[in-house]
């Protein structure tokens, strides 16, 4: 069953951010498996406390353990570092039936 990984970020550098972490984890995360179903900026917030004019990542992958392998590769290590201070993300991780099958 696919994987889906839901990101949340609140970017201070959004310059600084895409030059630098979105290159690298968008080109790891084809290198991986993954790809991404939806990428974009100024989300507004209807319910909670987090997120409001937040980034939205959703990148799907072929099942749990595949996306899981990325989180915790050695690679994906390095390249979280390069969001370090411009960014404060909440990342969520849900098997779930394909987009669009539903």
């Amino acid at each position: 069953m696919p994987a889906y990984m839901i990101v949340t970020a609140k970017i201070s550098d959004r310059d600084r951010f895409i030059e630098g972490y979105g290159k690298a984890a968008g080109a790891l995360v084809a290198k991986m498996g993954g790809r991404y179903v939806l990428r974009g900026p100024g989300a507004t917030l209807l319910e909670g406390a987090f997120g409001d004019g937040a980034s939205m990542v959703i990148s799907e992958w072929p099942d749990k353990a595949t996306a899981e392998r990325f989180w915790q590769s050695p690679e994906y290590q390095e390249v979280k570092k390069l969001r370090e201070g411009i960014a404060d993300c909440q990342v969520l991780l849900i098997e779930a039936p394909a987009i669009g099958s539903i």
